[in-house]
C-alpha cells in the first residue's frame, strides 16, 4: 500500500542520512553516493511496483464491475420479456367482454328494478296531455298562422 511504500521510503532515506554523517566522518564521500544511489532505485521500484499494484487492482475493479452489470442486464432482459410474453399471451377482448358482461347484467337489473314504473310514468304523462285547444291556438289555426 502506499503507506507501506512511503514509510519504506523514510526509513531508507533516514538511513541514508545516518550512513552519509558516518561516511562524512570517515571521509567515504564515494560509499555515500553509493547509498544513496542504491536508495534511490529502491525507491523507484517501490513506486514502481505500487503503480502497478493500482493498475491491477483497478483493472480488477473494472472486470468486477463488467461482470456485475452484465448479470444485471440479463435479470433485467429475462424480466422484461416474460412480462412481454405474459402480455402478449393475455387475450384484451376476453378480460373487455368480461367487463362488458357486468356492465348489460347492471343495465338488466337497473331494468327489472325501475321498468315498471318508468313505464308507469311515462304512459301517466302521455294520458296527461290536454286534447283540447286554447282560444289563442284556435284563433291562430283559423288566420292560418299555424
Amino acid at each position: 500500500s502506499l503507506r507501506q511504500i512511503v514509510t519504506q521510503f523514510t526509513s531508507a532515506h533516514s538511513s541514508s542520512r545516518r550512513y552519509h554523517s558516518a561516511a562524512m566522518e570517515a571521509g567515504g564521500s564515494h560509499e555515500l553516493i553509493q547509498q544513496l544511489m542504491r536508495a534511490e532505485k529502491q525507491a523507484e521500484a517501490l513506486i514502481g511496483t505500487a503503480k502497478k499494484n493500482r493498475l491491477a487492482k483497478l483493472k480488477q475493479a473494472k472486470d468486477k464491475a463488467d461482470s456485475d452489470l452484465q448479470a444485471f442486464r440479463q435479470d433485467q432482459e429475462a424480466k422484461f420479456q416474460r412480462e412481454m410474453g405474459a402480455k402478449a399471451a393475455a387475450d384484451p377482448s376476453a378480460e373487455m367482454s368480461g367487463a362488458t358482461q357486468l356492465q348489460i347484467d347492471a343495465v338488466g337489473r337497473d331494468y327489472e328494478e325501475y321498468g315498471a314504473r318508468t313505464t308507469a310514468y311515462v304512459v301517466g304523462k302521455v294520458l296527461d296531455v290536454s286534447t283540447s285547444l286554447s282560444d289563442t291556438q284556435k284563433e291562430a289555426l283559423r288566420r292560418g298562422v299555424i
